[in-house]
């Protein structure tokens, strides 16, 4: 089923690569499809990936290899909500120890230029909460690279 809306996403190369990676690292994860070019086009050869299809936590996704000149930011990321340290730990290990770079507040890049920020449930939860919590939970966050769950609950607990 092809469907209704989907987020582009422009890869200098290796659309399909980033996917499979994607597919083998996070949950609910899958490569729908893999479509060839049938002929040269735009800097593409025949028999190349052009786009590949895939969703993300049940987000449709397409993978488009673009070439050079669409470069990412921040701006545009995947937020992934992790469960506790262990878990935001592999994801974040995956993803920088795959080539991938560290950011800050949580984000960190993949070796394809896309951004993750990977966000553990605490945080998320102490951002609901109204007054000092809130507001302690938030500065914590902007002192660290990879997001801390112990450092989460100290600062709700001030």
């Amino acid at each position: 089923m092809i469907p209704r809306s989907a987020i582009n996403i422009f890869y200098e190369s290796g659309a399909e690569d980033a996917a499979r990676f994607y597919a083998a690292t996070f949950p609910d994860v899958q490569v729908t499809n893999v479509h060839m070019a049938e002929g040269d086009y735009q800097g593409t050869k025949s028999g190349d990936v052009l786009y590949v299809e895939f969703t993300v936590a049940g987000i449709p996704c397409a993978g488009i290899n673009a070439g050079p000149g669409f470069p990412h930011s921040v701006a545009m990321s995947f937020q992934f909500t992790t469960e506790d340290q262990e878990e935001t730990d592999r994801y974040w290990n995956a993803i920088v120890g795959n080539g991938g770079s560290e950011g800050t507040c949580g984000w960190c890049t993949d070796r394809w230029g896309i951004s993750w920020q990977l966000t553990p449930r605490i945080f998320a939860e102490a951002l609901r909460a109204t007054g000092p919590e809130a507001k302690r939970v938030a500065d914590a966050i902007g002192t660290m690279t990879k997001c801390d769950v112990a450092a989460f609950e100290a600062a709700r607990e001030g």
